[in-house]
């Protein structure tokens, strides 16, 4: 930790510390586990510059918004150092999965007034724009076209992906886009946007805990379907999920059209491992 970190940190606890450990798991940013002099111990992720501190902040004070589930407190943020909350894991409680659902139904039904967010934030380390234009605000089919699938389109032809095959399955995509998901139906929930195996923790009492969103107003059916991308969570998830917020008809359908956007993101992030992955979920729609 360098030395302006160091007493930035310091000024905000008001102590110095006694230790700083460093913890694995990150991919992006460096993490460890910082303890105060007086014994009191937070989580800090730093290594990084520009804005992707402040906007995972403003995602997780978002979160915390509805107090529907727990979401580590923000202690201080800045462009060098994300200062959180240390969650201290402990096992599952036996209903972990019936709990997690209705508690992630109730933050779905937490609304903005459009499609979006005031500041774009990332998705992983990709940018994710957020900031509706015209019609994107109320429409949720033009927000998620233009601001999801067609942005990350353009960084696979940027990135050299975008072979005559996938310029093919995308024109299908564009084309129809609205038959896809026109007719959904739903105001703009709150969406962590990046929900995975990875991205919630067990908190001190076995409940669920969200970290490292990439929040924004959207349709739920995009936040559920990301978590159906590595393996699906268990049943009970869903079904508790669905019992206290009932899906629309035909979401199965749109699964695909959602998970497309976390595949394309990780084909511009990881190369072509996922290159087969993203077309064939394009071509489900022909």
């Amino acid at each position: 930790m360098n030395s302006q970190i160091n007493s930035a940190i310091t000024g905000v606890l008001g102590e110095g510390f006694k230790t700083v450990s460093g913890v694995g798991g990150g991919s992006i940013a460096d993490s460890s586990i910082i303890e105060t002099a007086s014994g009191k111990r937070f989580f800090l992720k730093a290594g990084l510059t520009g804005t992707m501190f402040l906007n995972e902040a403003n995602g997780l004070k978002e979160l915390r918004k509805p107090g529907c589930i727990k979401i580590p407190e923000v202690i201080a943020a800045d462009r060098q150092f994300l200062l959180l909350e240390l969650i201290t894991p402990a096992s599952r409680q036996k209903d972990f999965w019936t709990v997690f659902g209705r508690q992630y139904a109730q933050l779905h039904k937490y609304t903005g007034e459009s499609f979006g967010f005031y500041e774009d934030n990332f998705i992983g380390s990709t940018p994710q724009k957020n900031i509706p234009q015209g019609r994107e605000k109320n429409n949720w089919t033009e927000f998620y076209f233009n601001k999801r699938l067609l942005f990350q389109y353009r960084l696979a032809e940027n990135n050299g992906y975008a072979t005559p095959e996938m310029k093919r399955a995308f024109s299908v995509i564009e084309a129809r886009i609205d038959k896809i998901i026109g007719e959904t139906k739903g105001p703009p929930a709150l969406l962590h946007g990046d929900l995975w195996s990875g991205n919630f923790i067990t908190g001190i009492n076995g409940e669920p805990v969200l970290i490292d969103p990439a929040v924004y107003y959207g349709h739920r059916e995009a936040d559920l379907a990301m978590t159906y991308l590595f393996g699906g969570f268990s049943e009970e998830f869903y079904i508790s999920y669905n019992e206290a917020y009932p899906l629309q008809d035909g979401w199965e359908y749109r699964v695909n059209i959602y998970k497309l956007y976390h595949v394309l993101n990780h084909l511009n992030l990881f190369g072509t491992g996922y290159y087969s992955q993203a077309v064939r979920l394009m071509e489900y729609y022909r």
